[in-house]
C-alpha cells in the first residue's frame, strides 16, 4: 500500500459508501460487484492492475452469495475496496494474500452491520406504524430517507475502518515473503473452492449442470491455448 493523498482517501471513502449502498439500497447498478469495486478502488489508489486482481479474487467468493430477502451474507463491496488499496503498488504475489485476509474479515463485519441496519429500519417502521396505516406520504419518505442514511453511514464507517486497518498493516506488519506467498496461495484456493461450490449449488442437476461442465471445459481449453 502506498501513501494516499488526502483527495484519494476522500474519493475512496465516497466510493466505499456508494458501493455499500448499491448492494441493497440504491442505485443497484451492480457497482457493488467486487470486480467493479476493486477496479475503481485500484484506479483511485494508483494501481488498476492490483484492483482488478483483488476484484476477481473476491468475485469468486461472492459467487457463492445470493443477496435476497433476509438472508445473511458478507458484504464484499467495501471489503474489496479496502483490499484493493492494501494491495496497490506492491508485488501482487505477496500482497494479495494479506489483502484478502483483511477483506474477508471486513466482509464478515459488513454482513453483521447489515443486520443492525435491518433491525434499525424495522424499529423505525414500528414507530411510524400508525402514520403508515393512515397512508401518510411524509412518513413513507422519512422511512426511506432514514434507511438510506443508515446504510450510507454503515458503508462510510466500514470503509474508514478498513482503510485505517490497511494503513496499520502496511506500516507495522512485516511478513516474510514465504508467509505472504503462502497466504496468497491459500486465498486463491479458498476463492476457487467457494466459486466451484456456489456454481454447483446454483446449477443443480440436469441441463444446467451439463452446461456448467461444458463451460468449464471450454474455459480450460482457452486458458491452455492462451
Amino acid at each position: 500500500m502506498s501513501e494516499l493523498p488526502p483527495h484519494a482517501a476522500v474519493l475512496l471513502l465516497a466510493w466505499g459508501t456508494l458501493v455499500a449502498l448499491d448492494l441493497v439500497s440504491v442505485p443497484q447498478a451492480m457497482i457493488a460487484r467486487p470486480v467493479v469495486a476493486g477496479a475503481v478502488a485500484g484506479w483511485i489508489a494508483g494501481d488498476l492492475d492490483a484492483g482488478l486482481r483483488v476484484g476477481v479474487l473476491f468475485e469468486l467468493f461472492a459467487l457463492d452469495v445470493l443477496p435476497a430477502g433476509a438472508v445473511r451474507y458478507p458484504d464484499y463491496g467495501p471489503a474489496t475496496v479496502v483490499a484493493a488499496v492494501l494491495a496497490a503498488n506492491a508485488p501482487w504475489q505477496y500482497a494479495v494474500g494479506i489483502s484478502a485476509a483483511l477483506g474477508l474479515v471486513l466482509a464478515i463485519l459488513g454482513g453483521l452491520t447489515l443486520q443492525l441496519v435491518r433491525r434499525a429500519n424495522a424499529r423505525a417502521i414500528q414507530q411510524r406504524a400508525a402514520a403508515l396505516a393512515a397512508g401518510e406520504g411524509g412518513a413513507i419518505r422519512r422511512l426511506q430517507y432514514g434507511g438510506l442514511l443508515r446504510d450510507a453511514l454503515r458503508g462510510t464507517a466500514l470503509t474508514a475502518l478498513g482503510l485505517a486497518a490497511a494503513w496499520a498493516i502496511s506500516e507495522y506488519s512485516r511478513l516474510e515473503r514465504a508467509t505472504a506467498l503462502g497466504l496468497t496461495l491459500v486465498a486463491v484456493g479458498c476463492a476457487l473452492s467457494a466459486a466451484i461450490g456456489g456454481a454447483l449449488r446454483s446449477a443443480g442437476r440436469g441441463a444446467r449442470l451439463r452446461w456448467l461442465g461444458a463451460g468449464l471445459v471450454v474455459g480450460l481449453v482457452l486458458a491452455v491455448l492462451a
